[in-house]
Order: structure tokens, then C-alpha cells, then sequence
């Protein structure tokens, strides 16, 4: 059996690509494809997490957890998705660093089902826009007590997924980044389903539902109708341009009102980011899926 696990990042897709997998349930169920209801699993699995504290769970185990998340039989791939396997929230920074519990936390996910080929997903998020976005999310905390006494350019991806990558001791890690998200969807969600990229699925455009303005989105739609792309990279090129002239700014922006940021310092996290982002690309263990 192969079990995927997509892992976030928090504040990247808001669990859309979970949705768009719900909506295509029934027909993954026939390949063997099993994607259950978040409320089937998640305390289910959290549970058993802390029962078993890291280590590998039993074959009566495993039956036992299948029979609580999922009525189907001779299942061939699993998904599960949940933006808190990498953590919480209020403890992704800490005094230990960034996403400091995510090694440990990859491993015993792995161990749910130690038999099985296990493969994580995640969607990067620019420290820029994830910082402000948290501050706002973890009730009652304030920028100093967030940081815990870390610089913000200490708030770094590549050395976080160089120990996840180590962690996981040779199973797939696949990464992109949330800002290409728009221009990748579809390979994202095959991708994670496991099906071929020519497989018909619904909410090809589920995200772009939210970040472009309705009368962009049917032009394109009318556009894509009459001119069908050929490759991958024509459909990107497409959605590219319609995304620059009828893209929401509001629902692709995100402002930065944290104490003591300027310009200066956005544009030195955010070349950081685009820094550990080459560096990630090329870090043997892990799929990169790029624009």
C-alpha cells in the first residue's frame, strides 16, 4: 500500500487541495485510491501518535486504524492530509528554531505504517507572508512572544527540509512552493492522487476560483476552450497571463504590519526564501515540482 501524506505548509492552500481530492473521491475510489474524510482521521491519528510515541505500529495496529478511517477494502493508495502534522501553529517557531518538531514528526507518521511505501507532500510558504499571517492566527500571542528570540531571517526552509529529508530515511519528499501553486495546481493534485497527469479530474481551477476576478476566470475558460494547450507549459503560459491582468491582489497579497519590518527587511527574507528554494530544488531526496 502507498500512503501519501500532505503536510502543508500551514497558511498554503487552506486545505483546498483536500477538498478538490474529496471532490474526486469516487472516482479514485475505483483505481484503489482512498482519500478519507478529515473527520474520520485526524483525532484518530493524533491519538495514536501519542500511544505509540514514535515507533512503528503493529500489523493489528494498522488494521485497526484502516477499519477507523476508511470502510473501503483492498486499498492501493492513501491520503491524508493535514496541515498540523508539522506541528501547530503557536509552535512553529520556537527557541529551537523553525519547525523544530517536524523531523520527529515525519518519522512517526512514517511509522503508522512502517510497512508501506509512504511519501510527504509540501507547499512551501515565503517567511514574509507566513510571520504576519501566524501573528494573526495564534490567539493572544504578541510578535516578541511568536519569535521566541528569533531573528527573522533566521526563519529558514533549506535546513529544515535537509533534517526532514534525513528523517525520513530515503522515502519521497515532494515539495513546491505556495506561490507557484496557481501555475501548478493540476500536477499538484495528480501528483498527490497518483494518477497520470492526462486523468480527467474536477477543481482544475479550484484555486484559481479565489485569487482571479470572474470575468477573467471565463475569458480564460472560453480561451482554453477554443485554443486547448498542447504541454503543460502552454497551460501554464496561459494561466500566467490571464493571472497578471485579472489576478485579486487583495487574495494574492499579503501585507507585513510587524514591528520593526520595512521594505528592506521583506526583500532580504524574501530573497532568503528564493536562496533555500534553489538550495531545496537541488537536495537529493526530494521532488521539486517548478513553474
Amino acid at each position: 500500500m502507498q500512503v501519501a501524506f500532505h503536510i502543508g505548509a500551514h497558511f498554503t492552500d487552506e486545505e483546498r487541495l483536500l477538498q478538490t481530492l474529496l471532490l474526486n473521491a469516487p472516482m479514485l475510489a475505483e483505481r484503489g485510491i482512498v482519500v478519507p474524510e478529515p473527520a474520520r482521521f485526524r483525532r484518530t491519528i493524533r491519538d495514536l501518535l501519542v500511544s505509540l510515541k514514535g515507533a512503528p505500529a503493529t500489523i493489528e495496529t494498522q488494521e485497526t486504524l484502516l477499519d477507523a478511517i476508511t470502510d473501503h477494502d483492498h486499498i492501493q493508495r492513501l491520503i491524508l492530509a493535514n496541515d498540523n502534522f508539522m506541528g501547530y501553529p503557536a509552535r512553529l517557531i520556537s527557541r529551537d528554531g523553525f519547525h523544530s518538531l517536524a523531523p520527529a514528526r515525519l518519522r512517526a507518521l512514517a511509522n503508522l505504517f512502517p510497512n508501506s511505501a509512504i511519501e510527504f507532500y509540501v507547499g512551501l510558504i515565503n517567511p514574509a507572508t507566513l510571520i504576519p499571517q501566524l501573528l494573526g492566527f495564534v490567539k493572544g500571542s504578541d510578535y516578541e512572544s511568536l519569535m521566541s528570540g528569533l531573528d527573522p531571517m533566521e526563519i529558514r526552509w533549506a535546513p529544515v527540509l535537509a533534517r526532514m529529508v534525513e528523517a525520513l530515511g530515503g522515502r519521497n519528499l515532494v515539495v513546491w512552493c505556495n506561490e507557484d501553486t496557481p501555475l501548478i495546481w493540476p500536477e499538484v493534485l495528480r501528483r498527490i492522487a497518483g494518477v497520470e497527469l492526462e486523468t480527467k479530474m474536477l477543481g482544475d481551477e479550484a484555486l484559481l476560483e479565489v485569487i482571479m476576478a470572474p470575468e477573467g476566470l471565463a475569458r480564460m475558460r472560453s480561451y482554453l476552450a477554443t485554443h486547448a494547450p498542447q504541454t503543460v507549459a502552454q497551460r501554464r503560459k496561459i494561466v500566467s497571463a490571464f493571472l497578471d491582468k485579472f489576478g485579486l491582489a487583495e487574495k494574492i497579497e499579503i501585507e507585513v504590519p510587524l514591528p520593526g519590518w520595512d521594505q528592506a527587511l521583506v526583500a532580504e527574507v524574501t530573497a532568503a526564501y528564493d536562496a533555500d528554494v534553489a538550495e531545496i530544488a537541488a537536495m537529493p531526496g526530494v521532488e521539486f515540482i517548478a513553474p
